[in-house]
């Protein structure tokens, strides 16, 4: 379970570097597709950035700490940093949604990633706990 986790949370990086990328970009984008899909109106906005830091940084980030807790099967950490990230990613997409009204084809995407990451250290955290648990009782 943990060698997935970290594969999402290493495609994490690429989508959430594609955004950055866009976010420093001044040209046409390949994930312009038409008014309602554009990441570079997305990457472009005001809500791009966090103090001095772009949202899409502060998502490398955050898939590479998922990753070195997977690796390090810190479970409870996992779960416990994957759950604000889906919660930042939902905020996200909000404001893409009710207030720029544009999609980002990578947000999306990364969205979609986070919110898988967080299923699966649910489910591997409880089932360690279960193990746990299961292991106490027959010894």
């Amino acid at each position: 379970m943990r060698y997935l986790i970290v594969l999402l949370a290493l495609a994490g990086v690429v989508v959430s570097t594609l955004a950055l990328r866009v976010h420093y970009d001044t040209g046409t984008e390949p994930c312009s597709i038409n008014e309602k899909w554009d990441c570079g109106i997305v990457n472009h906005s005001p809500f791009a950035m966090i103090g001095p830091v772009p949202v899409a940084a502060i998502g490398i980030a955050g898939y590479l700490v998922l990753a070195g807790l997977a690796l390090a099967r810190r479970r409870g950490l996992l779960t416990g940093a994957a759950i604000p990230g889906l919660g930042f990613a939902l905020y996200l997409s909000h404001i893409e949604k009710d207030i720029i009204m544009v999609w980002c084809l990578y947000c999306v995407i990364s969205q979609g990633i986070i919110a898988l990451l967080t299923l699966l250290s649910l489910g591997w955290l409880a089932a360690g706990q279960w193990a746990k648990r299961h292991i106490q009782e027959h010894a």
